[in-house]
């Protein structure tokens, strides 16, 4: 969507919209990375690092008008983060946060 809003032909021959992007998607950048948050092997705050990504965009979005693209892209954004999350619970449960070469519970000593 960065992209896309700053190809835009009707800014004008002296306003460069994409360099607007630039310094969002910079800014943005790093308040995403400062949400993920790692663990030892547990890695954390992935979807809202996207999610921050996401609201910035529909943020640039309104702000050059396209007010119809933003309300869409706010519906497909919220109905995919809430039909994923019981897909996730059903098939990730039992591998949450696991490698291939961990032992299992019931291969443990005791």
């Amino acid at each position: 969507m960065f992209t896309g809003l700053g190809l835009i032909p009707s800014f004008g021959p002296n306003i460069d919209p994409t360099r607007i992007a630039a310094q969002i998607v910079t800014g943005v950048g790093f308040l995403g990375a400062g949400s993920i948050l790692r663990q030892g092997e547990l890695v954390r705050g992935l979807t809202t690092a996207a999610s921050i990504w996401v609201a910035a965009s529909l943020g640039m979005a309104v702000g050059f008008g396209y007010y119809v693209v933003a309300v869409f892209v706010a519906v497909v954004v919220v109905v995919v983060l809430v039909a994923l999350k019981p897909v996730e619970e059903r098939f990730f449960r039992t591998h949450r946060h696991r490698r291939e070469t961990d032992p299992r519970p019931d291969e443990l000593p005791q």
